[in-house]
């Protein structure tokens, strides 16, 4: 089929302040949707991303680009507005793209109330981008109007997989670069993760760690987590453990510094896909994740145990090689598979 011809696609994202610049911040949810979009626009997709102020700014998009589906990444319209947006354009279908597994959905105030509303509105779907979400919207939408099999759609994470070669560990440099990027916030784990770096430069020994993370996006009640990092990196001794902040980046800039890293970490308590660990390990850095993120094959590491996420780090550390190989391997398997996935469901839009 020639995809040209296909479906025509508006991507929609709700504007988010950016501290670095006048663009749309470079949040793991930009970039999710970006990425898709230019796999689309490669596969001879017409596609089109639009970042807004809100949701009265949708239908001047839709006025302007004329889609016949529109996909909403994240849960930020009201139910209602679909209403208008249906009378004004009666022909377009509508997609709301869930990024969040039900433990972060928790936190995230109207959102359940807001998904079981979305599917009794009219030629408006829900797609969440994990298979456990899939299954966990389909569970709460029994007894609703909702077909499950037409209302409720898998549409994962795609990611453009260029890998960086393989990267060795200097084992002669004094100081190991540990890195725990991404936001600030519980489900992200990132104390118990410096536990680990700690007690992990101390087995290696005669070392020094510098372990990385962002600042300057602290959510979902993340404050007492950013507080406890700074106050044990106060508390240690800074001739042997060094607590280094980043600024939120582009993300051209963001995978500058990702290669910089010895080894990277993710071991969170909740992940769809973890942009994050993608970024680090085209960059070829080791890269340490967990069974929540949906292309690591690596674990199982227990993510409350900081003697074992401890013994993993000391495993990349001896076969860095091996790991990134691995992780590439299995990174690259995935958004071939979420690459046919997307194709596939446009094309059953066609008929």
């Amino acid at each position: 089929m020639d995809r040209r011809a296909m479906t025509k696609v508006l991507f929609i994202l709700k504007k988010r302040d950016n501290p670095i610049g006048d663009k749309p911040i470079s949040t793991g949810l930009y970039n999710s949707a970006n990425f898709v979009h230019d796999m689309l626009v490669k596969n001879g997709v017409d596609s089109k991303l639009s970042v807004v102020v809100d949701n009265n700014c949708i239908d001047r998009e839709v006025t302007l680009f004329r889609p016949d589906i529109v996909i909403v990444e994240a849960v930020w319209v009201v139910p209602e507005k679909f209403a208008i947006l249906h009378q004004l354009h009666p022909k377009v279908k509508w997609i709301i793209r869930v990024h969040s597994d039900l433990p972060f959905m928790a936190c995230e105030g109207m959102a359940m109330d807001w998904i079981l509303d979305y599917v009794n509105c009219p030629n408006v779907r829900v797609s969440p981008n994990s298979e456990k979400m899939l299954y966990d919207i389909q569970t709460i939408c029994v007894g609703k109007h909702a077909s499950l099999d037409k209302d409720i759609v898998y549409l994962p994470n795609y990611y453009p997989t260029k890998m960086s070669k393989p990267k060795a560990i200097d084992y002669d440099k004094p100081w190991v670069d540990i890195s725990c990027f991404g936001a600030i916030r519980p489900l992200k784990n990132q104390l118990i993760q410096l536990v680990a770096a700690v007690d992990f430069v101390q087995k290696v020994g005669c070392k020094r760690l510098k372990f990385h993370v962002n600042t300057g996006r602290i959510e979902s009640n993340g404050m007492p987590v950013d507080h406890n990092l700074r106050g044990l990196a106060q508390q240690l001794d800074p001739s042997r453990y060094e607590l280094i902040f980043h600024h939120w980046a582009n993300h051209e800039d963001f995978l500058s510094l990702s290669s910089e890293m010895d080894i990277a970490m993710q071991v969170s308590f909740s992940e769809t896909f973890n942009i994050v660990g993608a970024d680090q390990v085209v960059q070829g850095v080791p890269f340490l994740g967990c069974d929540e993120i949906p292309w690591y094959t690596q674990g199982p590491v227990l993510t409350n145990d900081a003697q074992d996420i401890r013994d993993h780090l000391l495993n990349i550390y001896e076969n860095p090689i091996r790991n990134v190989k691995i992780n590439q391997y299995d990174l690259t398997k995935y958004v071939e598979d979420s690459e046919k996935t997307w194709l596939g469901f446009l094309e059953s839009e066609q008929k």
